[in-house]
């Protein structure tokens, strides 16, 4: 029998304690443990729900990793690869990617009666994915492209549709640079709306067809590929792989490829991700801290009020270590409660949050409408686990306190 464990869960579940001198302090220590770990869950909730938000909004509009010409600059007008490749569409086998799909883009102009608008025309083929689009339909809906049968439908961002005064099924006028200009008109079927203003002032979706047209391409050449994979987390392991299945062809005849993914066209939006997770880290640091203050105030409280327990467990024949055991079992108890209550009110408003979305945000600033929330079990147990541990370790120094207490004095005072 673990006889320290025994008198910490007496002490623990003890009534007299409740009217004793150290139930303020107690108390105390053990709310601002609990708030600590609700600011902590709630802290890395949001963080990791607001960089997988962003990141699913910027992935949806260009995949995680892009395949183009080598010789291709950052402007959209590209220079072209055949889509007949080795790689396409077989490279799906590999483990962790999704999908791969064609696309060709080219650069345009609005235009009409009253407004001008600079934008690109992305073309996509019979393999793409529309499910990030669908998601984030608010009128009408996307079209598909059939072999050999070129659609003028197109899908427009919600914020271009007001800039321009233009409606679901309202024809569009586009003019593209070229000896002579050219001009297209396309009919609007769909208008979505993801809050990523960067992108959604600049996208329009259309057939692949008319873009391979403008671009006096052939059916065969495209812009280039785009690759989704399963874990952003693996996105540079996949790049790799992608790269040295890719990268490294050299085909006679064939065009030079070049291998991206969208942390390197994107650096500046992810670099600004990355440092969010600074404030998570000072936040995480002040709540430990805070917490660990308020228990060692609070276990020095007890270890006081219980000086004449000490005095007779020392009497009796008990070490120092084995009274300082039933102490830190204490604490541990006492800190495990805060935990529970921490996790409760944490999880609670999480869930709130994330079903209800009561917290609103400006799309303007944030990419998003409202806050994110993301909770991941081992986030939480990992919280749970060091709270516990570090804030149970740092109570060894209060606790050696009971080394100065003398089984004489404490009797004699009791």
């Amino acid at each position: 029998m673990n006889l320290e464990l025994f008198i910490a869960r007496r002490l623990f579940f003890a009534k007299e304690n409740k009217d004793g001198i150290s139930n303020s302090v107690i108390s105390i220590a053990i709310i601002g443990i609990a708030l600590g770990m609700a600011v902590m869950i709630l802290s890395i909730a949001i963080v990791t729900g607001f960089k997988e938000q962003v990141r699913k909004k910027v992935t949806g509009f260009g995949g995680h990793i892009l395949i183009t010409n080598y010789d291709t600059n950052n402007s959209y007008e590209t220079a072209p690869i055949s889509k007949a490749q080795s790689f396409y569409p077989d490279i799906e086998n590999i483990d962790g990617i999704q999908h791969i799909q064609l696309f060709a883009t080219k650069a345009g102009i609005i235009k009409t009666k009253t407004d001008i608008q600079g934008v690109v025309l992305k073309g996509v083929g019979q393999d793409y994915d529309w499910r990030f689009f669908e998601e984030n339909m608010v009128e009408g809906s996307s079209f598909r492209v059939q072999q050999g049968n070129k659609t003028d439908s197109v899908i427009i961002s919600k914020y271009l549709a007001s800039m321009l005064r233009l409606k679901n099924g309202d024809y569009l006028y586009m003019y593209f640079v070229s000896e002579p200009i050219k001009r297209k008109r396309f009919v609007i079927s769909g208008i979505y709306s993801t809050d990523l203003q960067e992108f959604d002032k600049l996208f329009i979706i259309a057939d692949i067809a008319h873009v391979q047209r403008l671009n006096d391409w052939s059916e065969d050449q495209i812009s280039g590929f785009e690759i989704i994979i399963n874990d952003f987390d693996k996105l540079d392991e996949m790049t790799d792989i992608v790269n040295s299945r890719v990268g490294t062809i050299y085909e006679e005849g064939k065009e030079q490829l070049s291998v991206k993914n969208i942390r390197d066209n994107f650096s500046q939006i992810f670099e600004w991700l990355e440092l969010t997770n600074t404030n998570v880290w000072v936040i995480l640091v002040i709540m430990i801290i805070v917490g660990t203050i308020n228990m060692v105030s609070g276990l020095l409280v007890i270890i006081l009020e219980r000086t004449s327990m000490i005095g007779l467990l020392k009497a009796m024949g008990a070490k120092n270590f084995s009274i300082s055991k039933v102490f830190l079992y204490h604490g541990a108890f006492l800190i495990g409660k805060g935990l529970l209550l921490g996790n409760f009110i944490g999880l609670g408003l999480g869930a709130l949050q994330y079903y209800f979305n009561l917290v609103k945000l400006d799309p303007a600033t944030y990419y998003i409408d409202s806050v994110p929330i993301n909770f991941k079990l081992w986030h939480i147990l990992a919280l749970n686990f060091s709270t516990l541990f570090i804030t149970t370790l740092v109570l060894i120094l209060p606790s050696l306190f009971i080394t100065f207490i003398r089984p004489a004095k404490a009797i004699k005072f009791a």
